[in-house]
């Protein structure tokens, strides 16, 4: 059976009985038209089920496409399909669509994937920046109005919006958490390369906890991974040590997945764990999780609505964004450490 073909500009015209011209007109809002006209033409796109094509109408008028064009660096990370979510949820209204590529973390296919979305004009540009990428050569397009938004990390050679996690002080708080518990040997697992932005911050606030607490910061209990099987190995090394950590600060969900991937195997119900971004099904893990929470959503919509109020005029200096996490007591973070009874917190 031969598909339906998709209704056109000229189908659009004949049905009403006026030239195709009078149609764009109507539709691109571009040129005078009766309101009769401007009626009839209406309801036969919606009988037809005509979809104007928007990105040849920017091509011709010179002007932008009407979507969002989103970098990150992992597709499958739950975390950036929320922060996606959120961004959605900001444009929508404005009439903008949201396209998405992943890097990888590769700072090539990074730029590779900008290159494409500003070769068709998107109207916002918006990156979770890959590790070690220069992100200079957007000034132009950056001087021209295009608003740039980096998410979850703080882009290199650019100056421009950015939004982010209290990465430093959601970690300190968790920490904090563990130390209130008795802990005093505390295990911190770190995403790779150790110069990413948020591992860098998050090692920040379990050092300061530590550090108000008067605790030594004890180098062998950092340890750090890329991927589940690499933190669930960091994870027994930590264990197997002369002295080992009592509890575990799990730098990112990914981590978190080796970390208890690790205990399980090991039956080791004793180690508190507070993890930082939340997992699915933490609440029905045994112990359920504790977890220092960001909002993704929220970071999506920050951005989103920083994009927006750009498009719609904003020349103020470029802002840093910082969008609050929170402590999720649930059971593991509340073990308490050898030794000492739980307070039922």
């Amino acid at each position: 059976m031969t598909a339906a073909r998709r209704p056109t500009l000229a189908d659009v015209a004949r049905e009403v009985g006026v030239s195709a011209k009078t149609v764009s007109r109507v539709l691109n809002e571009d040129g005078p038209s009766s309101p009769e006209t401007r009626k009839r033409v209406l309801a036969a796109v919606a009988k037809l089920g005509f979809q104007p094509n928007l990105m040849a109408r920017s091509m011709r008028v010179g002007g932008p496409d009407t979507t969002v064009g989103l970098v990150v660096p992992d597709l499958g990370n739950p975390f950036f399909g929320a922060v996606a979510g959120g961004i959605e949820d900001a444009v929508h209204s404005r009439g903008l669509t949201l396209l998405m590529g992943s890097s990888d973390d590769d700072p090539e296919r990074e730029l590779a994937l900008i290159r494409t979305f500003l070769a068709r004009r998107v109207s916002v540009l918006m990156v979770a920046p890959a590790v070690g990428a220069d992100h200079s050569h957007l000034k132009a397009q950056r001087a021209a109005g295009l608003p740039v938004v980096f998410l979850d990390r703080p882009g290199n050679g650019l100056t421009t919006d950015t939004v982010v996690s209290s990465n430093r002080a959601g970690t300190q708080e968790g920490v904090t958490h563990l130390i209130a518990g008795g802990h005093r040997r505390i295990g911190f697992i770190g995403d790779l390369p150790s110069r990413l932005y948020t591992r860098r911050e998050r090692l920040a606030g379990y050092r300061a906890a530590l550090a108000d607490a008067g605790l030594p910061h004890d180098r062998a209990l950092v340890v750090d991974a890329h991927d589940p099987a690499g933190a669930a190995e960091a994870t027994a090394r930590l264990l197997a040590l002369p002295d080992p950590p009592t509890a575990l600060l799990s730098g990112n969900n990914v981590m978190t997945i080796g970390v208890l991937s690790e205990l399980s195997r090991s039956r080791r119900k004793d180690v508190a764990v507070v993890a930082f971004d939340d997992v699915p099904m933490a609440s029905i893990l045994e112990p359920a999780l504790t977890v220092v929470a960001q909002n993704p959503v929220a970071m999506g919509e920050l951005a989103g609505a920083t994009a927006i109020e750009r498009l719609e005029g904003d020349r103020s200096r470029a802002r840093t964004l910082m969008v609050d996490t929170r402590l999720v007591a649930r059971g593991s973070g509340e073990l308490p450490a050898p030794g000492r009874v739980a307070t039922g917190r």
